[in-house]
């Protein structure tokens, strides 16, 4: 089982997931979300995607069960294969275009999919034809 080198659990599933569950939780993750959210984090550096476990607001940026306000049951997030994330260093589009540019790239390598147009950076590992973009 994958774990991520540059994560904790409690930054990628809703609070009442990482209580219940806890380590376990990796389990609901697909792989290549987790590769791929380690290898963005060692090129671009610094990288959130859920900062509840400090205070702030940020809980439905990874997993995201039925009580999400944001929940779809389609949506990648819900299969544990989503994330959307902010960058310290970079913008979100910054980054996309990165991506875009380079991708085949090891590092974009599993990314299946690209949200245009938001401020911050949602990627999948859908199965689909590389790399998918779309608006919201």
């Amino acid at each position: 089982m994958y774990k991520c080198e540059y994560f904790s659990i409690h930054e990628l599933v809703p609070p009442h997931v990482f209580h219940k569950r806890g380590e376990k939780a990796w389990e609901l993750l697909d792989e290549r979300l987790l590769i791929t959210l380690d290898s963005l984090r060692s090129r671009y550096g610094s990288m959130t995607v859920n900062n509840y476990y400090w205070g702030k607001d940020r809980e439905w940026s990874g997993l995201r069960t039925s009580d999400s306000p944001y929940y779809s049951a389609f949506s990648q997030h819900s299969f544990g294969r989503a994330a959307d994330c902010l960058f310290t260093g970079k913008s979100a589009e910054e980054v996309r275009q990165d991506i875009l540019a380079n991708p085949q790239d090891d590092d974009f390598k599993l990314i299946g999919s690209l949200e245009l147009g938001v401020s911050w950076l949602h990627f999948d590992v859908r199965n689909c034809d590389r790399i998918k973009t779309y608006y919201p």
